[in-house]
């Protein structure tokens, strides 16, 4: 069910079903929850599924002129208290959600049970690519989201994709098209200066699992397997048929995946 939870004056919106060891799912950007509507589903029938909308999107507010992922962290720890949810949990990220991941792993590892990171990366961005974000920040919030659907759908799905969802491809435009251009651009200023945490990552002690979408063009499979290579306990899958939304794209393989993850 959906609930609304009050944390440090910031009103969160979140499904939060089932019952069972807890699954934390955290959506990109510039998403919301419903992303993960396949995962909720499956894993609502065996754990209990806490899938919030972060700071500024969807159903919550609390926007900022910047988010950085260390914040967004620490508003999921509020907000799993919050609810009364026992540690540890599984915290399962995709891009965004992944970023924000590392931070929730570095400063709350008494939180953490399980990671899993879907189409993410660990390095920071490059100067460009920093350079390019606080241009799109200024960019939407004169303009609206309409410049963030231009420049990112093209990216987000495998080539083929559009043809074959055509209603998936027309959802996710819609969820962008209805998000606060205040929250695209504070979240866009926060990821520009996140931190690049390769090196940290041969600390993580906790079980690991990377999925990522064969045709993923923004965190591509090269890049996440070497990633996930410096993780001690770490496992990696790729999925067929997807490019970086491979949860929506292919939630059948991605929800096989994790469930395999869960039990071993």
């Amino acid at each position: 069910m959906l609930r609304t939870i009050e944390v440090s004056g910031v009103r969160f919106r979140v499904a939060d079903v089932g019952t069972g060891p807890a699954i934390l799912f955290v959506h990109g950007f510039p998403l919301d929850h419903t992303m993960w509507a396949a995962q909720i589903d499956e894993f609502s029938k065996t754990h209990r599924v806490i899938a919030p909308d972060l700071r500024g999107f969807g159903g919550t507010d609390g926007t900022l002129y910047s988010v950085s992922m260390e914040q967004f962290a620490d508003d999921l720890i509020g907000l799993l208290e919050a609810l009364e949810v026992d540690r540890p949990v599984t915290f399962c990220g995709l891009s965004m959600g992944g970023y924000i991941g590392w931070q929730f792993a570095l400063r709350h590892p008494e939180w953490l049970g399980r990671l899993i990171l879907c189409d993410t990366r660990s390095a920071a961005d490059s100067a460009e690519a920093a350079a390019n974000r606080l241009k799109m920040a200024d960019i939407v919030t004169k303009e609206g989201p309409e410049p963030v659907v231009w420049a990112m759908m093209p990216k987000l799905f495998a080539p083929f994709t559009a043809q074959r969802q055509p209603a998936l491809t027309a959802l996710v435009r819609q969820t962008v098209m209805t998000t606060s251009p205040t929250a695209i651009a504070a979240a866009h200023r926060g990821m520009a200066v996140r931190p690049d945490v390769t090196a940290m990552l041969s600390g993580i002690r906790v079980s690991t699992l990377v999925i990522v979408g064969e045709y993923d063009a923004i965190s591509p499979p090269a890049e996440m397997k070497a990633f996930s290579a410096e993780i001690p306990d770490s496992r990696f899958v790729t999925i067929p048929d997807a490019g970086h939304m491979a949860p929506m794209e292919n939630p059948v393989a991605v929800n096989a995946a994790i469930a395999e993850f869960l039990v071993n």
